[in-house]
């Protein structure tokens, strides 16, 4: 690495700690919005009404089938219009204007809800159904069964699904870069721009991003410890 490198490193890294912050902050809301989206799609996809499932696999096959830069460009650009005409309902004439954080996480998380859709749609029909219906049996209700049957078990099957799909929504958070938000990407790229040193910068932002997930692995494995910690094995 040159001399004059090594002095932008030392002027301009600084500014890629909050963009880390930044997109940490993003990866996390953006994540447990697609749990909760994955959950709600997962019961749709079972669930006996035609309505219900047919919503939910138009939801997957339509978010799955199209690029999240597309999306965001939707939801940041388009979406003030849409709050904008009924807010207009309302009797609201202002301006309403999309915060880019708010677009972000929406977006990065309702197009990963897709993917954790079905993982945890696998992970329902892996729970075997003799146990729920020993369960009803014995005289639990919905309520009981969910808690105490089901659901501990989904969260064993699911976890190494949902890991990947962390994995790579964390990488996802990149495309935030393009509407303004100033997380790990965009603040590189504005380090970059004032130094001439893009080659360098980038390279900083893309060991930051590996460093990322690399240290995301044993919090997954641990996760997927803790889930099977109560199973008997043979």
């Amino acid at each position: 690495m040159s001399a004059s490198a090594i002095q932008a490193l030392r002027d301009y890294a600084w500014m890629l700690l909050p963009g880390f912050a930044m997109t940490v902050l993003v990866g996390l809301a953006s994540m447990a919005l697609a749990i909760l989206l994955g959950l709600v799609g997962a019961t749709g996809k079972l669930a006996r009404s035609f309505i219900a499932r047919a919503s939910a696999t138009t939801y997957t096959t339509v978010i799955r089938g199209e690029p999240e830069l597309i999306l965001l460009y939707l939801v940041f650009y388009g979406g003030g219009n849409v709050l904008q005409k009924i807010a207009g309902l309302f009797g609201y004439t202002g301006y309403i204007e999309v915060n880019p954080f708010v677009a972000g996480v929406f977006t990065i998380g309702f197009a990963y809800g897709a993917y954790a859709t079905e993982v945890f749609r696998g992970a329902i029909l892996a729970v075997p159904k003799g146990q729920l219906e020993a369960a009803k049996a014995c005289g639990m209700n919905r309520w009981l069964v969910l808690r105490r049957i089901l659901m501990p078990q989904v969260w064993r099957f699911a976890i190494p699904g949902l890991g990947n799909v962390w994995l790579v929504l964390l990488k996802a958070t990149a495309l935030m870069s393009v509407v303004g938000l100033d997380e790990l990407t965009r603040m590189g790229f504005i380090a970059a721009g004032a130094t001439f040193k893009h080659f360098t910068f980038f390279a900083v932002v893309a060991l930051v991003y590996l460093l990322l997930t690399t240290a995301s692995y044993p919090v997954i494995q641990w996760a997927e410890r803790a889930a099977n910690r109560s199973v008997r094995r043979a």
